[in-house]
Order: C-alpha cells, then structure tokens, then sequence
C-alpha cells in the first residue's frame, strides 16, 4: 500500500480497530480516547520493512552485547539488588544472574525502553497488511493495559514493535505473565524494577524454566568430531562424554541423568556449546540461538564466569542476504534441499549445507564456511 493510501486509510482502519477492542472487552471510553490520539507512523512501516543486508556473525553479535563493561555493571547490580532477585528466584526458581542478564540484553539494564508511543505504533502496524492480525492483537493488548491502570496512554512508550518497559515485553505477554512486584496494585514494568524483575522471573517459569539446571555450557569436542551430530539430536550427557565430548577445560561432562543438544554458532572453527531444556526456554523469550547463549554466557559472566575458551573467530564474513540467496539456489541446484530459497540462514539451509559438506569430505559443521562458498562457486 503506497503511503498516501495508508494514511487515506488509517481513519476508517481505527474506527474498525476500536469496534474490535470494544467487542474484545476494551471500555468504550479507552478505546475510543487513545484510537483518537493515535497517529500513523511512517517510520514505524520503514522500520518494519528494513531487513538487514547483512547477517551479523556469531563474534560480532556476542561481543557488541557480551562485554567487559555490562558484565562489571551487572555484577553490581546483582549486588545492588540482591534482595529483591533473591525474592523472584525463591517464587520462580530462575537465578539472579539470568534476570540480569536478559535485562542487560534487553533495555541495556534499563537504560533504554525505546521511545516511539506504543499505541500509534501498533495502530500503524495493525492497519497494514503485513502482519495485521498479530499487531491488532498486541493493539488490543495495549488498550486492555490502560483500562487496567497500569499505565496512562500518553506514557506507553517502548519499541517500534509495542515492546515495552525494563524487559520489553509485548503488550500479550505483559497480559499473561506481568505481575505486581511490589505490591501498589499496580503491574509497572516501566517504573518498577520489582515488577519488572518478578514479571520475568514469572514469564520463564510459565515457559518452564528448570532451576535445577543452568542454560547450557561451553564444551570442546575431540578431533575428526562428527558434526553432523550438531543437527538439534538431544543426546543424554553420558553418551556425549562417550562421544569424547569434554566440559571447556577438558574435564569429563557431569554424571547428570540430562539431555542436551550441541550447538556450534560458528562452525568448526568456533565455540561449541551443549544446550539444556533451558537453552529452548530463553528461545521462548526470542527464537534466537544467538540470543540464547548470549544470555547464557552474559549470566555465568555475572556470576563470576570468566570468558569463552574458544572465542568465536572474527575473521568469518557477514554474509549478505543476497550471498544466503546464491547459496540455497547453489544447494537446491546440486540436489540438497534447502526449502524456497528466502535469504535467511534457517535449519532447513543449515541441514542442507551439512549435507553438502558431507558429501564433499568437508567438515559438516553446517556452517557456509570458506570452503564451502568456494566448492559452490559463489564470490562475496
């Protein structure tokens, strides 16, 4: 829809979304005052549109989120709050240093919520094709927390998308799993850190956070490994120990009646990790493998960890959407599916590669290292 159409629009698209709210239990009166003050942002539909060219590498990611100084600032803020945390792990059973830390990754430990006013950048996304029904959704949401008071409409500011307040959550998840922290009555992610911190221990518990185990760790897997075992299989830790995997220092894996998955962010040449059950629970927060050991790696620095042994490699090219492009048409072409080729780095295409590099006495790591690139006649 050209601009000049979605604004002619957006009135008509309002009074639709407010008989929608209505009918979906909003009060009247809040629906109708804040639709009226909502305004159709362009910047939001740039924002939304904006793919990144380039795909982030593993290092770059980790390092630009994962560093020396919000690790100091974390630690004491762990140490500044530890009584509060204390209280979100007793009733959820998730550690200190993981609330920490996805606050860290989320709002830089709140120093940043974002900015834009949530209900005109929902209205905007809720009135365009693309995604209308899960931003009419999170509109709705939003207009459900104002009538409940949790926060007036004019001081709902968070992300382009309607993420909001100390651990950006969607207005559907502030609506299951926000809570008051600090017993006003109130659920104030914005202005309470006791809400805000109890709100996430509550969200992972619902996502099924086990306390009794970490999020994973850092293992170092013996030469000629098989990488193909590094497809998502959740092996128990006894037979990978037999598979002569080893903690990060070369010490024998726990004797711990757990599964895990290996995850190899950056191929062969970098950091290999074992994922536990709570390795899929942070991807319920985001779908992000990255996002996961990020937070992971952030929580044990918190708590004292030091870095990496095998830091990723730096030296690995970002590839563009167009290179991913090449490589799954490349891949289709030479009979190793990938699904309908889209520019996105997904496990259908990592399965391809695997496959491909198996074939071709690579190492099957899935990752489009150099050689693979070069076996597949494909420049950057």
């Amino acid at each position: 829809m050209a601009h000049s159409d979605a604004l002619e629009d957006f009135p008509q698209c309002i009074e639709r979304l407010e008989s929608q709210a209505v009918e979906a239990g909003v009060s009247s009166q809040t629906a109708r005052e804040v639709l009226a003050s909502a305004e159709y942002l362009e910047r939001v539909i740039e924002l939304d549109r904006r793919q990144p060219e380039f795909t982030t590498t593993f290092a770059d990611y980790l390092n630009r989120r994962v560093n020396d100084q919000r690790v100091s600032q974390g630690r004491e803020l762990l140490r500044e709050h530890r009584e509060l945390l204390d209280r979100v792990t007793r009733e959820s059973g998730v550690p200190a240093p993981y609330l920490v830390a996805f606050w860290g990754l989320e709002t830089n430990f709140g120093s940043y919520f974002g900015k834009m006013p949530v209900p005109s950048s929902l209205a905007t996304l809720a009135c365009d094709q693309r995604r209308s029904t899960f931003f009419t959704e999170q509109l709705i949401a939003a207009l459900q927390i104002i009538d409940e008071g949790a926060i007036a409409a004019e001081q709902m500011e968070g992300s382009w998308a309607g993420a909001m307040g100390h651990v950006q959550f969607m207005p559907t998840v502030f609506l299951r799993h926000a809570v008051d922290g600090d017993g006003d009555g109130k659920r104030d992610l914005w202005n309470s850190l006791p809400d805000a911190m109890m709100s996430a221990g509550n969200f992972l518990e619902d996502l099924g956070w086990d306390g009794d185990y970490r999020w994973g760790r850092e293992v170092l897997l013996p030469d000629n490994f098989d990488y193909q075992l590094a497809d998502g299989r959740k092996l128990s830790l006894a037979e990978w120990r037999e598979l002569g995997v080893t903690d990060a220092f070369g010490n024998d894996l726990a004797n711990e009646p757990i599964k895990a998955s290996l995850v190899v962010p950056s191929g062969h040449r970098g950091p290999a990790f074992l994922a536990y059950k709570n390795f899929g629970v942070i991807m319920g927060w985001n779908r992000s493998e990255f996002y996961a050991i990020a937070v992971g790696h952030l929580a044990d620095r918190i708590a004292g960890a030091g870095t990496l042994q095998n830091p990723p490699p730096e030296d690995l090219p970002a590839l563009s959407r167009d290179n991913i492009l090449a490589i799954q048409q490349a891949l289709n072409e030479e009979g190793f599916d990938t699904g309908e080729p889209d520019g996105i780095m997904g496990p259908n295409t990592r399965s391809a590669i695997r496959n491909y590099q198996a074939s071709n006495d690579l190492v099957a790591d899935g990752y489009p290292g150099d050689r693979v690139l070069e076996s597949l006649d494909i420049t950057l």
